[in-house]
């Protein structure tokens, strides 16, 4: 059975969720606050920030590992029973890999994210170019090109951007979701 959500629904929905950070607006505040700060720290010790990015990655992999394996040992009569376990115990190695080596595999990390930048930026210009008629479609081709450079700027500074590229990309982005939030508590505030 489908339901269906109607505009009213929608427009109800969106006046409560302004009420609740109208109401929380510091709580909201303190956060782009805190995460303004972090992005900073990490941006002025990207080699720190890199490390403590993998091995965050990595722990996050080794909870995943056991979790999967604990689903595997759950349902033994499940016909997926051993590749579940198989999945699990590559997500407990590639975990403690990231997160017991953290000097080791930065450079391929590094690449990775290169290749995703450049990925991500073919995929946005193509996307501008099958939206051309409609708003916007000149940002997602700027967005594209700048991923883009970003991908190339870091290939082409391996092995040595291995040492500030994650850690600088994960500073901008606390950066910028911290400022996100003291503007929405502060324009919450005011409302």
């Amino acid at each position: 059975m489908a339901t269906h959500i109607t505009k009213v629904e929608i427009a109800v929905d969106i006046e409560a969720a302004r009420r609740y950070v109208a109401e929380n607006w510091g709580w909201f505040l303190g956060l782009g606050i805190a995460l303004v700060l972090a992005g900073l720290a990490a941006i002025a010790f990207p080699l720190v920030s890199t490390i403590a990015a993998k091995i965050f990655l990595g722990w996050l992999f080794l909870i995943g590992g056991v979790i999967l394996i604990a689903h595997g040992l759950s349902v033994r009569r499940w016909a997926g029973f051993t590749w579940s376990l198989v999945v699990g115990a590559l997500y407990l190695l590639a975990g403690a890999y990231l997160a017991f080596f953290p000097l080791t595999g930065l450079v391929t990390l590094t690449i990775l994210l290169a290749v995703l930048f450049i990925a991500e930026g073919v995929a946005e210009i193509i996307m501008g170019l099958n939206v051309r008629p409609h708003d916007g479609w000149m940002l997602l081709i700027l967005s594209g090109l700048v991923a883009i450079a970003a991908g190339v700027m870091i290939t082409l500074g391996l092995p040595n951007s291995a040492e500030w590229a994650i850690g600088l990309l994960t500073g901008i982005n606390l950066l910028f979701t911290g400022w996100t939030y003291v503007f929405v508590a502060l324009a919450s505030r005011r409302a």
